[in-house]
């Protein structure tokens, strides 16, 4: 009987620890001094554990697209916020603000979504260690 309980505990230890190890600190990815204001058009958004990912094209004045790439909460988050998986549909306008990834890449930790009709919903996760978590990032 202890065997078996403590090959249950082992085993429930052992495969916790993999979305804990998934789960990052703000500071790990995303830079506080690089705060981004996109506008775009949804393309498609995963509704995944730990945190939903929002893919949006950005069209810059020249005409060009950029495919950003946004981190949210977890869904379950999100969904109390507000949000439905009819929320942001691909070609659905948004407005975000948020922080750009260290590396310079087109990903961003997401704070406020603006949908068209001027709704705004906190996509963020909270907690986790991101500057002004009780605010909305400001351009420098």
């Amino acid at each position: 009987m202890v065997g078996r309980l403590g090959l249950m505990i082992v085993a429930s230890l052992v495969l916790g620890t993999g979305s804990a190890a998934a789960h990052h600190a703000f500071a790990a990815e995303f830079d506080a001094q690089k705060p981004v204001s996109l506008k775009g058009k949804v393309t498609k958004m995963d509704w995944i554990n730990p945190h939903a990912w929002i893919h949006i094209d950005v069209t810059g004045a020249d005409g060009s697209v950029e495919k950003w790439m946004i981190e949210g909460g977890a869904p379950n988050a999100l969904l109390r916020r507000g949000f439905s998986k009819e929320s942001l549909l691909p070609g659905t306008e948004i407005s975000v603000t948020g922080f750009q990834a260290k590396n310079g890449t087109k990903r961003a930790n997401g704070f406020n979504i603006t949908l068209a009709d001027g709704k705004v919903l906190f996509v963020g996760s909270s907690g986790i260690g991101a500057p002004y978590e009780n605010q909305a990032p400001k351009d420098k």
